[in-house]
């Protein structure tokens, strides 16, 4: 951006585009700062600054001498360095956020009260924060792990949070669990290893013990902990709340939000050379998509169940271990999740963001749910360290409602309270409580019957139902992939206890299983089935059941490769289809500068300038690979050890791989499979994901294009292989595996 911009347009601009209908924008604006030519540094208390390079100190031309302590422009700025740094979240600390609107299709007023879910005619401001949840601050984005996924409503009512996560159970039911879970998760104490991963003892040890954890881990072995993008996970509130309607009846709820791009993962070996190649590839996805205008955007829907039918399941519907399945409770659809917005700054954004689970609006309220009890009084205690007691006046945090109240003083204070009195009552009746009629929290009156006891009701104690029921319901690659993750898991742990154990208690859940992550680890292959699986399906179980909403190829990275010698027709008729499709073109070549067409000036600037060079970006950062044809070009790349590997690792990850004039040959040279057809003609051809058109014309490629499995020409097939995220038949059919990568 020139440097004669205007903040204040610019700002201006960003909320029209953006969305502040709930004023939170415009709140943090009052405390932003924009940096331009015409500031001076001054100090932290205001006084201008003529060096800030140089500490006060004797010296002369001959002699550099001592530095003094007298210099407190100096001594200021080490001190606010030495103090950066605040406590990191103890989970979750890997994260990235972005602002966005909530908007309301439909009104929930027949389960609850509360504004943000029965007012259609509300936009409400959000803050999403999305994460890892084993690793540390530096760890990498790609890791095998549960995501977070929490979204802060601004509500008129006050500030709503759903601290949620990517999968929609959990590995224990108690809270007073927490902190043996994640003990066992994070590094193995004696020598700090390793880093944002379960794949070691002490994790398997412990899920081995807990029973209760083995719905979740088949959840963590599976795609979902792998998501190729924030943009593409589903989200989930994971505990039992409840909702209270305007009549006092009472409802059992579970929140929902599903993506429209659809839900999409990695593959294994994708991920594991990601988190090398490029550790921050979820964070800068979400700032490239925003930026580029392609807003994520997820369906918000819910879940209830009256309150007089809470006991109609064979599973405790308060149970966080456990889902409620879609055959048994349909999820209504009744809103719309997008983010419009990125932050300004990451630390005070979304580094002092503090969710809590406490923190819900009239009309949605607690259940005795035994994990959300113990997190809502964990989040309050957990920001104390890191943020002081006075968190909720940030200006992250800070609710776009009035806060008043008599809380006062303690560090970091901002807020000035005028008049005499702090208390209530007072002589001068100010500042009384609300009554229902203002919108004061309903507390709903329930009676519990029971005796105090360590322990949960009957239906806690079954742990593998639900198990065998997602693993029943996934797909085939989806059921090779988890035992895959189980074999890669085990392989890590070195104690042979673990992994003979482990080995075992799968043949709780499916016998083929146990069976093969056994022989894969070294533990004793299993003989029979140890508990008999039930062999029940259900449906939106398996992420293959959540395709995008629309077909499209937006805001998909797309490289395309290309050398000195290139058939520009191909090349730009593509890329302008790519751009206009919404996609995301890279052009990467053998060097980073210019490259030229077939029969082209080579003059400099008369060339095209990649992106990228081979070595500095891989197939793993991008969704599908186009080559386009040109005799010289197609030779360079043939002879480049680069440029096949290329082609193989994006053929070896599931990609789509389209190719046009004479990348048909190096198409034949880089996968040398005679199952995969090439076209030799003008007619376009598509075999497992490869798609190929052997002879370009002038009317061979058209900007718009529709997307759809019977496509006929190159685009259409091309762009409907991209949509659909990898191409598993190549997987299923073994062809994958064949090709060195």
């Amino acid at each position: 951006m020139p440097s004669n911009y205007i903040p204040e347009v610019v700002d201006r601009v960003k909320n029209m585009v953006g969305g502040d209908s709930g004023g939170k924008i415009s709140q943090l604006n009052g405390v932003s700062q924009t940096v331009s030519e015409q500031d001076r540094i001054t100090t932290d208390f205001g006084v201008k600054q003529a060096n800030t390079d140089e500490w006060l100190r004797i010296a002369n031309d001959d002699q550099t001498g001592p530095m003094l302590l007298e210099d407190s422009f100096a001594r200021e700025k080490i001190h606010r360095f030495d103090h950066e740094r605040i406590p990191e979240r103890v989970v979750h600390a890997r994260g990235a956020g972005a602002f966005g609107t909530f908007r309301l299709f439909e009104s929930a007023e027949d389960v609850t009260s509360a504004g943000v879910l029965t007012d259609t005619s509300l936009e409400t401001p959000v803050f999403v924060r999305f994460s890892t949840v084993q690793g540390s601050r530096g760890s990498a984005d790609t890791v095998r792990d549960v995501r977070g996924f929490a979204v802060k409503f601004y509500t008129q009512e006050g500030n709503w949070d759903i601290v949620g996560n990517n999968i929609p159970v959990f590995f224990i039911q108690d809270a007073i669990k927490f902190p043996d879970v994640v003990h066992a998760v994070k590094p193995e104490p004696h020598n700090e290893v390793p880093q944002g991963q379960s794949a070691h003892n002490n994790f398997w040890d412990f899920v081995y013990l807990h029973p209760e954890a083995t719905h979740m881990y088949m959840w963590t072995m599976s795609d979902r902990a792998i998501p190729r993008s924030y943009r593409m996970m589903q989200g989930f509130g994971v505990n039992t709340f409840t909702l209270v309607n305007r009549e006092g009846e009472r409802h059992f709820v579970k929140f929902h939000f599903r993506p429209e791009l659809g839900v999409h993962s990695f593959v294994w070996d994708e991920a594991l050379k990601l988190a090398g190649q490029d550790p921050d590839f979820h964070r800068k996805d979400l700032w490239e998509a925003i930026e580029n205008g392609a807003y994520p955007k997820w369906k918000f829907g819910i879940q209830t169940i009256p309150e007089s039918q809470e006991h109609d399941f064979d599973f405790d519907i308060l149970d966080p271990t456990k889902l409620w399945p879609e055959d048994l409770v349909p999820v209504r659809y009744i809103g719309e999740l997008e983010l419009n917005r990125n932050v300004d700054e990451y630390f005070p954004q979304t580094e002092q963001v503090a969710f809590c689970t406490a923190h819900m609006v009239p009309g949605i309220g607690h259940s005795d749910d035994p994990l959300l009890q113990g997190r809502s009084f964990s989040y309050f205690d957990t920001q104390l360290s890191r943020l002081g007691i006075n968190w909720q006046e940030l200006p992250i945090n800070k609710p776009v409602c009035p806060v008043m109240n008599f809380n006062r003083d303690g560090q970091g204070r901002h807020t000035i309270s005028k008049g005499s009195v702090n208390y209530w009552p007072n002589r001068f009746d100010v500042r009384p409580p609300a009554a229902a009629s203002e919108g004061a929290y309903p507390e709903i009156q329930a009676k519990v019957n029971g005796i105090k006891v360590r322990t949960k009701s009957a239906k806690f104690r079954e742990h593998y139902n639900q198990a065998q029921l997602f693993y029943n319901s996934l797909s085939e690659p989806e059921k090779t992939h988890l035992a895959a993750a189980f074999s890669f898991e085990l392989d890590h742990c070195d104690d042979p206890i673990v992994y003979e154990r482990m080995s075992q208690r799968l043949a709780e859940i499916d016998l083929g299983l146990a069976q093969t992550v056994a022989e894969m680890v070294g533990g004793k292959r299993p003989e029979k089935q140890t508990r008999q699986n039930h062999g029940k399906k259900a449906s939106k179980l398996s992420q293959t059941e959540f395709p995008a909403l629309t077909p499209t190829i937006a805001s998909r990275r797309i490289a395309i490769l290309v050398a000195d010698g290139f058939d520009e027709h191909a090349y730009s008729a593509v890329k302008s289809a790519i751009k206009a499709s919404g996609a995301l073109p890279f052009t990467l070549a053998p060097r980073r500068s210019e490259v030229f067409a077939a029969g082209a000036s080579r003059t400099p600037g008369q060339g095209v300038q990649p992106d990228h060079h081979l070595e500095g970006m891989r197939s793993t950062m991008f969704d599908a690979v186009f080559v386009p044809g040109g005799a010289e070009s197609i030779r360079a790349l043939s002879k480049s050890g680069r440029a096949l590997h290329w082609c193989r690792e994006a053929f070896g990850h599931l990609k789509a791989i389209g190719g046009t004039g004479e990348a048909v040959g190096l198409f034949k040279l880089a996968f040398a499979l005679p199952e995969i057809r090439v076209s030799t003609d003008g007619e376009a051809v598509e075999s497992y994901g490869v798609v190929t058109v052997g002879k370009v014309s002038p009317g061979s490629f058209s900007e718009k294009v529709v997307i759809a499995r019977e496509g006929v020409g190159f685009l259409e097939k091309f762009w409907y292989q991209i949509s659909q995220h990898r191409n598993f038949e190549r997987e299923l059919a073994g062809l994958s595996s064949q090709v060195a990568y």
